[in-house]
C-alpha cells in the first residue's frame, strides 16, 4: 500500500532527526551556527520569516507563514512581526512582555496561536529550526546554562553570544552528583517540540477558581518520594510538570488569562520581566518562552481599570485582532471554513460566499463623517478597488478616522451558522446568495439577545448586499451574453485610447484602409465617457488621467489592459451591456423562448457553467432572476 510506504518514510524521517553527544559536541554546533542557542523570541521570528515575506507595491509587508489561514489581518500582523516579534528576537526589552491579543470573538486570536503552535513544531523538525537540551532535563533547557556564571564573559568574547539564565534544580543536581562538577561530560540530545508530548509547547486554562491549583503553572511536590529523599527541597521529590516549565524554550498559550486568579498571574511578573519564577522550596527557575494570552475588549478594558493590575499591565504588550474588513478576504474564511466540513454533494453559486462576506463587513464598518463617503464605497476602498470621487489619500485617512474600527460587527461563526443552515435545508442540491440571504435574515429574526435598533441596522445591510449582488448578477449574465467579451472589451478600449491619445496631443488619425486624416471621434469618446458621468468640462481631465495610468504601468513594465483603470473599465462595459439590454432581457423573461431565443440561453448557461464556476442549476436560476430584474 503507498500509505504504508509513506508510513515507513516517515518514521525514517523521524529517526533522522534523533541527535546525541556531550556539551562539547554542543559547543562546536554553536561555534558553527550560533543560532541554534537563539532565545525563544528570535526561534519563533526565524520560523515567520523562513516561511517567506512579499513586499507590498505600497511599501507593505506581507507574512506567508499566517496567509494561508488568516485573511484580510495583513497591516495587524506586520505590526505584530515588526513591533513585538522582530525587535524581541534581538534581544530588546520588549521581548520582557507578555503578549495579549486583544479582539472580538471568532476574530482569529486562537486561529494565530495555532498557527504559532504548529509552526514552532514543525520548525524544529528541521535544520534552521533544530533545538538542543540537556539530556534528562524536565525542561529541556539550553546547555549553555552549564557555562559558570564566572566565565561567562569569556565565553562572550570567545563565542560572540550572551549566555542568560541559570540551571534548573534537577540539573544542577545531576552535574554535581552523576558527573563531578564536569560540564563537559554532561549529556546534550536534539528536542522536538510538541504540545502532545509536552515538550517547548504549553497551554493553561483556568478553571474553577477553588479547585484551581498553582501546580498546574509551576509543577509540584511529589509526596511519594518525601520520605525517600527525605526533604521538599530536595529536586528529585518535585514534579517539574508545570505548564510554565513544558513550555519552556518556545511557548505557552494562557487562554482567557483575564479571567484567572490573581495569584496565577502573580508567577507572571517574574517571568517576564526577569525570566525566571518561584516553584516550591527552590531558588527561581530559569524559563525562556513566549506567553501569549488573548482576551475580548470588554475584559481587556475590566482588567486595566483595576489599579492592583498596574504592574502586569506594565509588562504586557497589547495587539489588536480586529475582524476583517475587506469582502474579498472574508469571502475566503468561508470558504475555508466550509472545506473543512464533511458537506459533500451541495454545489454553492459564484457570489453566494461574496454576498454574505458584504454584509459581514458592512456590518463592521463605521459610518464615516468624510462628505459623500457612504459605507459601501468605503467597504469598495478597503477591498482594494477603485472607487468614483476619491482620491489616493482617502484610504488611509478613513483608516486612521478610527483606531477601534473591526472591533465589533457581525462575526464570522454567525455567518458560517447561517450558511450551514441553508447548506442543509431542504436537501438541494445548489444554494445561491438569495438563499443565504434569506438564512442570515431567519437567523436575525431567532437571535432574542439583539435590540430592536441593532436587528434594523442588521436588516439595511442585508437589503444592501441584496442590491450589490442585483448589480453582480446582471453584470454576469450580460458579460455571458457577449461573446468574446474580452476581445470585445479590448477592442473598444484600443479604438476609444487611438482617439484619446490623438485628442489629447492634437493631432489627427489615419484611417487604416483610406489612409486618410481625420479628427478623433468626440462622439465615440463621449459615448463611453457619459455612462460613468464624465461631464463635458471634465472629459480632458480624464483622458489626460487614462493616458497618464498608461504611461504609469509602461515605466513598471506593465501593460495597459481594460482593467487597469477601474472607470474605464466600468465605462466599457456599460457600452458593450447597453448594446445588449434588450437582447438579454428579451432572452431571460422569455416563458416560452423560442428556438433562437432557447440556443443563445444553452450558450449563456454553456459559458457560465465553464468559465465562471456555475452548475446547471445555478445558471438557470441566476438567468430567471435577472430577467426578472431587468423587467422590472
Amino acid at each position: 500500500m503507498v500509505f504504508l510506504d509513506k508510513l515507513a518514510d516517515f518514521r525514517v524521517k523521524e529517526q533522522g532527526l534523533h541527535w546525541e553527544g556531550t556539551f562539547v559536541q554542543y559547543l562546536e554546533k554553536v561555534r558553527e551556527r550560533p543560532e541554534i542557542a537563539g532565545l525563544a523570541h528570535d526561534r519563533i521570528y526565524r520560523m515567520i520569516e523562513a516561511a517567506g515575506i512579499e513586499e507590498k507595491e505600497d511599501g507593505r509587508r506581507e507574512y506567508k507563514f499566517f496567509s494561508s489561514e488568516l485573511f484580510g489581518l495583513e497591516d495587524d500582523l506586520q505590526t505584530l512581526v515588526e513591533e513585538y516579534f522582530r525587535p524581541a528576537a534581538q534581544r530588546l526589552d520588549v521581548r520582557k512582555r507578555l503578549l495579549l491579543l486583544m479582539g472580538p470573538v471568532s476574530g482569529g486570536k486562537s486561529t494565530l496561536v495555532a498557527l504559532l503552535k504548529q509552526g514552532l513544531e514543525k520548525f524544529s523538525r528541521t535544520e534552521a529550526g533544530a533545538v538542543y537540551a540537556i539530556a534528562g532535563c524536565p525542561m529541556q533547557e539550553e546547555p549553555l546554562h552549564l557555562v559558570p556564571m564566572e566565565l561567562r564573559e569569556d565565553f562572550r568574547r570567545e563565542f560572540g553570544m550572551k549566555v542568560e539564565g541559570e540551571l534548573c534544580p534537577v540539573c544542577r543536581m545531576r552535574l554535581e552528583t552523576e558527573y563531578g562538577g564536569r560540564a563537559e561530560l554532561m549529556p546534550v540530545k536534539r528536542v522536538l517540540f510538541s504540545e502532545v508530548n509536552r515538550s517547548g509547547i504549553g497551554t493553561f486554562a483556568p478553571s474553577d477558581p477553588k479547585s484551581q491549583d498553582i501546580a498546574d503553572l509551576t509543577g509540584s511536590i511529589d509526596f511519594s518520594t518525601i520520605t525517600q529523599y527525605g526533604s521538599e527541597s530536595d529536586p528529585r521529590a518535585y514534579r517539574f510538570d508545570g505548564e510554565l516549565n513544558k513550555a519552556n524554550r518556545g511557548l505557552m498559550e494562557f487562554q482567557e488569562m483575564l479571567k484567572c486568579d490573581e495569584k496565577f498571574l502573580w508567577n507572571l511578573l517574574s517571568l517576564t520581566q526577569e525570566g525566571n519564577f518561584k516553584a516550591g522550596r527552590f531558588a527561581l527557575i530559569s524559563a525562556d518562552e513566549l506567553i501569549v494570552a488573548h482576551t475580548n475588549e470588554t475584559e481587556y478594558r475590566t482588567f486595566i481599570a483595576n489599579k492592583k493590575n498596574e504592574a502586569l499591565h506594565s509588562r504586557m504588550i497589547v495587539m489588536r485582532i480586529p475582524y476583517n474588513l475587506k469582502v474579498t478576504q472574508e469571502e475566503k474564511i468561508y470558504r475555508k471554513l466550509i472545506g473543512q466540513s464533511n458537506i459533500h454533494g451541495v454545489h454553492i453559486a459564484p457570489g453566494a460566499l461574496w454576498t454574505s462576506a458584504v454584509f459581514s463587513v458592512l456590518s463592521r464598518l463605521k459610518e464615516s463623517k468624510k462628505p459623500g463617503m457612504d459605507p459601501l464605497k468605503k467597504m469598495y476602498l478597503y477591498d482594494g478597488t477603485e472607487v468614483e470621487g476619491t482620491k489616493n489619500g482617502d484610504l488611509q485617512e478613513l483608516r486612521r478616522e478610527f483606531t477601534d474600527e473591526g472591533m465589533s460587527g457581525v462575526d464570522p461563526r454567525y455567518v458560517i451558522n447561517r450558511i450551514s443552515s441553508a447548506l442543509l435545508k431542504g436537501d438541494k442540491s445548489c444554494i445561491n446568495a438569495l438563499d443565504v440571504l434569506k438564512s442570515l435574515k431567519e437567523g436575525l429574526d431567532q437571535h432574542a439577545s439583539i435590540t430592536k435598533e441593532e436587528r434594523e441596522r442588521l436588516l439595511n445591510f442585508i437589503n444592501l448586499a441584496r442590491k450589490e449582488f442585483d448589480h453582480k448578477a446582471r453584470t454576469e449574465v450580460q458579460r455571458a451574453f457577449v461573446y468574446s467579451f474580452e476581445e470585445s472589451a479590448h477592442t473598444v478600449m484600443n479604438n476609444y485610447l487611438d482617439n484619446v491619445e490623438a485628442y489629447c496631443n492634437g493631432f489627427k488619425l489615419r484611417d487604416p484602409i483610406t489612409e486618410e486624416e481625420r479628427e478623433p471621434d468626440e462622439k465615440l469618446m463621449r459615448s463611453i465617457e457619459e455612462g460613468i458621468g464624465v461631464t463635458e468640462n471634465q472629459k480632458r481631465a480624464f483622458r489626460e488621467e487614462i493616458l497618464i495610468k498608461i504611461s504609469s504601468l509602461a515605466r513598471r513594465g506593465k501593460r495597459f489592459e481594460y482593467t487597469s483603470h477601474e472607470r474605464l473599465k466600468e465605462a466599457i462595459e456599460k457600452k458593450l451591456f447597453e448594446d445588449l439590454r434588450d437582447v438579454v432581457k428579451i432572452t431571460t423573461s422569455a416563458k416560452t423562448p423560442d428556438e433562437n431565443q432557447l440556443k443563445r440561453i444553452n450558450e449563456v448557461s454553456g459559458r457560465l457553467i465553464e468559465h465562471h464556476g456555475y452548475c446547471a442549476v445555478c445558471a438557470n436560476e441566476l438567468l430567471k432572476y435577472v430577467g426578472s430584474l431587468l423587467n422590472r
